[in-house]
């Protein structure tokens, strides 16, 4: 019987946004193949229950509160990772032999208990966080936000190098993140993200409106949309549709004064995938070189044209199935050509994407490394 700790920096569920859709998705194609995940959750509120959605997935589940002492910030250990200790964890890793999976490094804190007690020990590189903090902290606009986004990112810059070594493998989701740990050490695997999406959706030629979802909570986010409502104001003839659950009000306020210009809500999986089916291109952006982002994997399974810049992913296989640009110009153009373009893309990204980039086999990959003995 193969059994498995997976220590997660959130709740799994729902699967709403990029690093935790990772996570749902891959307990859920490990268990699938056999695996039995017992989970263990950092959160801010213990909830009442689990959800049958995990709890059908996982063999037991277990919360930890988060540490809300600002004093944290002071220690040498980065904030995210000084938050999630806890003396239970322990004992419930203790309690049952299996190997175990970190979810991020800001989990990792209590591997100085783990040693010489014969565990096996993983991590899913979700970011290389120095690099992560350090990219958040030149978006951001408020000065006491980017000092800690700075702090946080020297911090990481010297725990992951310290750290990394300590794993007897850490799985990488992109050419980038395998890149940067095998430049710590060399126990790095790439294994794409899980985004459990199992086919590509088949759609008419044409879709309503161009597309734009994220959590505008994050600061990267609220940049890329500023450059893409900018972008639009100047093409009055094309719609643009802006989804998400995290709009302040001055984003309400701005886009209620722009015509083609709307804000929906996403609220439901459901609504977003309506949302891709209706699309006619998806407009994806960032400022933070982190590898493949999971967005891009929902639209392009199941909406038709993504327009990208340099920073959505770094897999060249992936970027053929998108238009390209590096530029505001670059993409202000791709939008204007796309716009007028049929969509009759499926059968390659249907022979592409399920063929190298399903769940299953990243989970039967996995595996093989974890329960090699």
């Amino acid at each position: 019987m193969k059994e498995l700790h997976l220590i997660s920096f959130n709740y799994p569920y729902p699967p709403s946004y990029g690093g935790i859709i990772d996570v749902y998705y891959k307990i859920k194609a490990l268990a699938e193949i056999g695996v039995k995940i017992h989970l263990h959750c950092f959160v801010e509120d213990i909830p009442e229950s689990v959800d049958p959605e995990v709890k059908n997935i996982t063999e037991s589940v277990f919360f930890y509160k988060k540490k809300k002492n600002p004093l944290h910030y002071f220690s040498k250990v980065p904030f995210a990772a000084s938050i999630r200790t806890s003396d239970t964890l322990f004992e419930n890793l203790m309690s049952v032999k299996a190997p175990i999976l970190f979810e991020g490094l800001q989990t990792t804190p209590i591997i100085r208990r783990l040693k010489n007690r014969g565990c096996s020990l993983y991590l899913r590189f979700h970011n290389n966080e120095a690099e992560y903090y350090k990219g958040l902290s030149s978006s951001e606009k408020n000065i006491f936000k980017k000092i800690i986004y700075r702090i946080e990112s020297l911090k990481f810059a010297d725990y992951q190098k310290k750290l990394l070594k300590e794993f007897d493998a850490v799985f990488c989701l992109s050419e980038k993140e395998f890149n940067d740990v095998e430049s710590y050490s060399e126990n790095a695997q790439l294994i794409h993200i899980f985004h459990g999406n199992r086919t590509v959706k088949p759609l008419t030629k044409k879709g309503d409106y161009f597309l734009f979802h994220g959590d505008l909570s994050i600061s990267d986010n609220k940049r890329a949309l500023k450059e893409t409502i900018t972008m639009f104001k100047a093409l009055s003839q094309y719609k643009l549709v802006v989804a998400s659950d995290r709009a302040g009000d001055d984003l309400k306020k701005k886009i209620s004064n722009i015509d083609n210009i709307s804000l929906v809500p996403i609220e439901t999986s459901e609504n977003l995938h309506r949302l891709f089916e209706h699309a006619h291109a998806n407009i994806l952006l960032s400022y933070q070189n982190s590898g493949t982002k999971v967005k891009l994997f929902n639209a392009l399974y199941n909406s038709r044209f993504v327009i990208i810049n340099q920073n959505i992913t770094d897999d060249k296989t992936l970027t053929k199935l998108c238009r390209f640009g590096s530029t505001s110009d670059e993409i202000r153009q791709q939008i204007i050509e796309t716009a007028v373009q049929d969509y009759n893309e499926y059968e390659t990204r249907k022979d592409i994407l399920e063929r190298n980039y399903s769940d299953d086999a990243k989970a039967e990959e996995m595996s093989k490394i974890i329960f090699k003995d």
